[in-house]
């Protein structure tokens, strides 16, 4: 695989995945062009060895898998998991705010931005919207990708503020909403479910609901003397969450079960039944094993024999910053990818799993590189630990290094993208 063209292929892939809705929409897309079928859980399972399926959890997680040619209980599962939403902005309802004629929305702050990147750049929105349908039960379901510069959020002055070079306290219900209109003599008044019924072609009071963000609607490119960097948003995470994809359809082995899990809400701490922290994958790989025959006892030999890569963006070393990362383990940009470690468990990595990613990644001509908090510092956690409540699994935590992340615009690197997918696909074939 060329490391340029899976790069703008990446960034195509996130160019049309503005929201996690869209990430599953688009990976669907992958999956169908290369054969697989989509399962629906309400549905009988009737799976076969060498069998490629894939299915949604509420329009915003996903799961792909292959069927192996060798008995899963002795193989395991070798699974893959990310995520697919990133931090930003949900827009509330009722959301029209008229201040002195200037309309702006009422919006809900996403998981943990970093706010301030937000300002004075063109944004739209993205997801999905309910309208009324037969029965309560049913509704119609609509997914929206509003292609305009709709959105601003202007920031204020220097000459009113002097001292915002100094540091300024972002408040998230008064700071941060964006401005969408200006009414004038024509326009007395405003109504953004005008804007989705005029889009959707549907009555206005026919829309029951909505699951809308905001997005920035700058195109991912590439920077560096070089060109050696990714600019782009949410690498973090649908970088890891497009490897795994790649990886799987790409992948030529016949024996192994291999499976990709990319759930939703990790940025809010997973407890949703699209989450981690939900027995969604537990239910799945139960399926998997009643579908292809395994007994009880032969499904429990498969879970003991699984491993699962805990898939998320990572802390690159900061040259502005240095003095904020660990002083003897140093990740950088295009260096390969990280294994994180932690002595809270806050990532699952230990010795055992740690060996084991290091000689998968020199059987795949890969870099290795580690990230351990400073111990003055608290870090963050990935779905590893919450999913492992869930799933008795061994495995470990990595990602590929990025600056300024959870930024609208965040920085990878080109040669840790194809790092990345290269050790997945070799973790899927041996």
């Amino acid at each position: 695989m060329d490391k340029v063209k899976l790069a703008k292929n990446l960034m195509n892939f996130i160019d049309e995945s503005p929201c996690n809705y869209f990430a599953c929409i688009s990976a669907r897309k992958i999956l169908e062009e290369k054969g697989y079928t989509e399962l629906f859980e309400s549905e009988t399972w009737k799976l076969k060895k060498g069998g490629k399926y894939f299915l949604t959890i509420n329009d915003s997680a996903l799961v792909a898998f292959k069927i192996g040619n060798k008995k899963i209980s002795e193989t395991g599962y070798k699974i893959d998991a990310s995520h697919t939403d990133s931090p930003g902005f949900l827009i509330k309802p009722n959301p029209e705010m008229n201040k002195k004629d200037y309309i702006v929305l009422n919006t809900e702050v996403y998981g943990g931005p970093i706010m301030s990147t937000w300002f004075d750049r063109p944004l739209s929105f993205s997801g999905r919207v309910f309208v009324e349908g037969k029965t309560a039960f049913e509704p119609k379901k609509y997914f929206i990708k509003y292609d305009k510069d709709l959105f601003i959020i202007p920031s204020l002055c220097i000459h009113q503020n002097r001292s915002v070079n100094d540091g300024m306290a972002i408040n998230a219900q008064k700071d941060t909403l964006p401005l969408i209109t200006i009414l004038d003599d024509k326009q007395k008044e405003f109504s953004f479910k005008k804007i989705l019924a005029d889009y959707l072609k549907v009555e206005e009071d026919k829309i029951l609901s909505y699951d809308l963000n905001l997005y920035s609607r700058e195109k991912g490119s590439f920077v560096g003397l070089n060109q050696e960097f990714i600019s782009i948003g949410r690498l973090d995470n649908l970088a890891a969450f497009h490897a795994g994809i790649m990886a799987l359809v790409d992948s030529k082995d016949k024996n192994n079960t291999c499976i990709v899990v990319g759930y939703d809400n990790e940025e809010v701490g997973s407890s949703s039944v699209q989450g981690a922290d939900s027995p969604a994958l537990k239910n799945i790989l139960e399926r998997i094993s009643n579908a292809m025959g395994l007994s009880f006892e032969e499904h429990q030999q498969a879970i003991v024999n699984s491993f699962v890569i805990s898939n998320d963006a990572a802390h690159s070393i900061h040259p502005n910053y240095l003095e904020k990362s660990d002083p003897t383990n140093e990740p950088k940009l295009n260096h390969g990818p990280i294994v994180k470690m932690a002595a809270n468990k806050s990532y699952i990595t230990d010795g055992y799993s740690h060996a084991v990613i290091e000689k998968i990644a020199k059987e795949a001509g890969v870099p290795i590189q580690t990230f351990v908090n400073r111990s003055d510092l608290k870090g963050g956690t990935t779905i590893g630990p919450i999913q492992q409540a869930h799933l008795r699994i061994l495995g470990i935590d990595i990602g590929s290094p990025l600056l300024s992340m959870h930024s609208v615009r965040e920085l990878g690197g080109v040669d840790d993208h194809l790092h990345l997918y290269k050790l997945v696909s070799k973790f899927f074939e041996i």
